[in-house]
């Protein structure tokens, strides 16, 4: 037993942390003439550290996770969901989420394409919901900064969160208030070409390319936050706000990540800073689901292709789901790290 958890966590701190690399940083820095033991020095070292440890996750994730999409074009995930019925099609419609796109944004378009095909509307929204929230790559990002338990923790409990929201939405009857574009699209069946493991592989170099351009600016952004509050803020500060001290920072985490922008790759290091600061699990928890989930950007687009009573329902689950999550982690966080 010993030895296995011995083998677990050389991968958890040296394959996925990469703490080698961020000790080769270090010693490089100190060869310049730079002391990381000074502020400046340590930001520094953090910035570049976490600016590479989190690009070469984000390109292998992107490289397995895009190969893996390929056996699942959205034609052939309509079919698949068209199988199931009640909440098994909730949950299957939940776990396709998990090897789709990487942000709410890209979302949307899939989930327009899935109610004008005729799928209910609760299974179309517990893949909404699930998409950005949990995906392949949160598993293994958050492993890399919080461990295996935490990581299996939020995923399952993401997976959860999209199953009880699609099927509240599907026994309030909520078809109605879809925009009627969006239900009187045409479809056309068209079967997905079959693709060679070569075909696979340009597919998933490609989405690598794609999907690197658009989250990099993310990456240093978050990066750059997280250094700032890893190194110039003061922990009292971060234990006032965010800490057990407030029992309201769930909330408030909560709804300081709605209006922001970004993806899993990006509120990584800032979840980073905010931990080693003293902000509890739950607390950060919540702020990366809003942030993923309930960015201004993506409800703006959703705004186009439903009413507003629907809208507001979507928001008022997310919020209360991930709300509830936040306090259920603080409660449960020594458990867990």
């Amino acid at each position: 037993m010993e030895i296995i958890q011995s083998i677990f966590l050389f991968f958890q701190d040296q394959i996925l942390g990469m703490k080698w690399l961020n000790e080769l940083i270090g010693n490089g820095l100190s060869l310049i003439g730079l002391d990381i033991n000074q502020r400046l020095g340590e930001s520094i070292q953090f910035f570049i550290y976490d600016v590479v440890k989190i690009t070469i996750l984000l390109c292998f994730l992107i490289f397995v996770i895009s190969y893996i999409q390929s056996y699942f074009p959205p034609e052939r995930s309509k079919k698949i969901l068209g199988k199931f019925n009640g909440v098994g099609a909730n949950i299957i419609s939940a776990l396709l989420g998990t090897v789709t796109p990487f942000c709410s944004c890209s979302s949307i378009p899939l989930f327009i394409g899935f109610t004008s095909a005729g799928l209910p509307i609760g299974v179309t929204f517990s893949f909404l919901i699930s998409s950005p929230m949990v995906d392949l790559g949160s598993l293994v990002l958050l492993m890399s900064i919080f461990g295996g338990k935490v990581a299996l923790a939020y995923v399952i409990i993401g997976l959860v969160i999209a199953v009880i929201g699609g099927t509240i939405i599907e026994k309030l009857h909520m078809e109605k208030y879809v925009e009627d574009f969006v239900k009187n699209a045409s479809q056309v069946d068209i079967e997905s070409p079959t693709l060679t493991k070569k075909d696979r592989l340009i597919y998933a170099k490609e989405q690598v390319k794609t999907t690197f351009k658009k989250v990099f600016p993310y990456i240093l952004i978050g990066v750059a936050i997280g250094g700032l509050i890893h190194n110039w803020i003061p922990e009292s500060w971060i234990e006032n706000i965010l800490g057990s001290n407030n029992p309201f920072g769930v909330i408030l985490a909560t709804l300081i990540g709605v209006p922001m922008y970004a993806d899993i790759f990006g509120t990584i290091p800032v979840a980073e800073a905010l931990l080693s600061k003293g902000a509890q699990l739950g607390t950060i928890l919540s702020f990366m689901m809003a942030v993923t989930t309930l960015s201004l950007p993506s409800m703006i687009m959703l705004k186009k292709a439903v009413k507003p009573k629907l809208l507001a329902l979507f928001i008022l689950i997310c919020t209360i789901g991930i709300i509830i999550v936040g306090y259920i982690f603080n409660i449960f966080h020594i458990y867990l790290l």
